[in-house]
This record gives structure tokens, C-alpha cells and sequence, in this order.
């Protein structure tokens, strides 16, 4: 895997590609790229640190056809102790619609870590899930509202760790000020628990966002119901904290 420099510089790089492109409307093929870079306090996914605890570079990019069909691509630096990896990117591909105002993304997502090696003892990293997402908005309430809801299903989880299966709802409050309330509440389940070091837990988030020009910066609570002599050999990646984060859409 690459080093946290790398990381640092695909997202940099896709900046100045984005700086390049105009509004990323491609008439003639009927696409819309989207570009968004992010720099974060930590990298959580489903509430347990992949930094141990530290910041995270990140850069996402979003292709998607008139039809609905896309494609993506996701990068972070990440530190899981006992590995050599330093990166993880992920490809996603899908299709979107939209059913009696629901919005609905059928899709996969492949998460990699390049250049993992896992040699005697050590599991692969990488594996691949079936996701489907569901949104609807509620805007004739005193505050305009969304409502989400996720589910998630791997065949062999990651540190083949078996079936794994992952429910999340949440909801989103339009507040004055170009400010947004959030909340998630998510499951997971995951078939051989002490290969991937958990039991099956619960997680959550409260987020805060404010969006001025062409830029996000939300600050959050996030939590897991995982105690920490339950938490991937008695890592300090599953307690409750406080992140920041700032993103940017071309």
C-alpha cells in the first residue's frame, strides 16, 4: 500500500483536475462527473477508526450516464496495526433511480488496499458488498426533512470473516442558514466474530453541516456500542468521539 503522501496527493490531484474540467457536464456522452476531495480528523467506517485515530486525505470521484448507470471511485490513507496497509480504494458501479419519489442506488462497492501483503496469520483485507439505498424527501414540514435507509451484504466479509450483513436508517433536517442536521443509526452483523475481532454491533452519528461556496465543513458525534476488551484485540478504534471534516464538490 501506498503511504499517507500518496493519499495526500490523489486527492491534490483531483483537485487540480477538477480546476480544469469546467462544470464536468460531458453533453455529447450524456455524463456527470462529480470530484470531492475531503480532509478529515479521522476515517470512520461504521463508527470504527480505519486511522487508528488520526487524520485521513480522501478523494472521491463520481461518473454517472443519463440513464442512471455509474461508476466511482473511493481513496484514503487508513493504518490497521499488525499490516502494511496504507491505503484503501475502493470501485463502486451502480444505477440510480427514482420509484414514486423515492430515490433508489442498486449497486456494489469493491474495497481494496494495494500493495497488502497478509502473510502467515493474517487475512485478506479486501472482499466486496451488494448495496442498496433508499431516500425520500419530505419537504411540507416546518423543516424540510429526508429519510434514508441502507443495506449492505458482503459474501465473505473483510478478514474472510463470512457472511456479513449491515442495516442503517437515518434522517436529515433542512435548517436556515444553509445549515444541515443529521442522523444515522446502523447494524452489523458478521458471521465469524472472532476473525474479524467483534461481536456484531450497533453504531451511530450526529452530524452538524454548513455549506458556503463550493464547500462542506461538518463536525460530528460518532459512537459503537463495542466496549473496548471487545474492540479488534483491545484497540482504542471503537470509543466515542468527536470529528471534523471538510469536503469539497467540483
Amino acid at each position: 500500500m501506498k503511504s499517507n503522501i500518496a493519499a495526500a496527493t490523489f486527492a491534490l490531484g483531483l483537485t487540480l483536475v477538477a480546476g480544469t474540467a469546467g462544470a464536468f457536464e460531458i453533453e455529447e456522452a450524456q455524463l456527470t462527473i462529480s470530484i470531492t476531495p475531503t480532509v478529515s480528523s479521522d476515517y470512520l467506517f461504521r463508527g470504527i477508526s480505519q486511522t487508528r485515530n488520526r487524520p485521513a486525505v480522501q478523494g472521491t470521484i463520481d461518473i454517472q450516464h443519463s440513464s442512471g448507470f455509474y461508476v466511482g471511485a473511493f481513496a484514503s490513507n487508513v493504518a490497521f496495526p499488525g499490516t502494511n496497509a496504507r491505503q484503501e480504494v475502493d470501485a463502486l458501479a451502480g444505477w440510480r433511480t427514482s420509484v414514486s419519489g423515492v430515490s433508489l442506488d442498486l449497486g456494489g462497492i469493491a474495497y481494496t488496499y494495494p500493495g497488502y501483503s497478509h502473510g502467515p496469520g493474517l487475512y485478506d483485507l479486501q472482499y466486496y458488498e451488494l448495496a442498496v439505498k433508499a431516500s425520500y424527501e419530505i419537504p411540507s414540514l416546518p423543516l424540510p426533512m429526508k429519510v434514508l435507509g441502507a443495506f449492505n451484504w458482503s459474501p465473505n466479509y473483510q478478514a474472510e470473516s463470512g457472511n456479513g450483513y449491515y442495516v442503517e436508517g437515518g434522517v436529515e433536517f433542512s435548517l436556515p442558514h444553509d445549515l444541515t442536521l443529521a442522523g444515522r443509526l446502523g447494524y452489523q452483523w458478521i458471521q465469524n466474530n472472532p476473525r474479524w475481532g467483534t461481536p456484531d454491533f450497533a453504531n451511530w452519528n450526529v452530524t452538524l453541516s454548513y455549506k458556503f461556496a463550493d464547500f462542506v465543513l461538518t463536525a460530528g458525534y460518532f459512537d459503537t456500542n463495542i466496549s473496548r476488551s471487545e474492540c479488534i484485540g483491545g484497540q482504542k478504534v471503537c470509543e466515542a468521539r468527536a470529528m471534523v471534516f471538510l469536503s469539497r464538490t467540483f
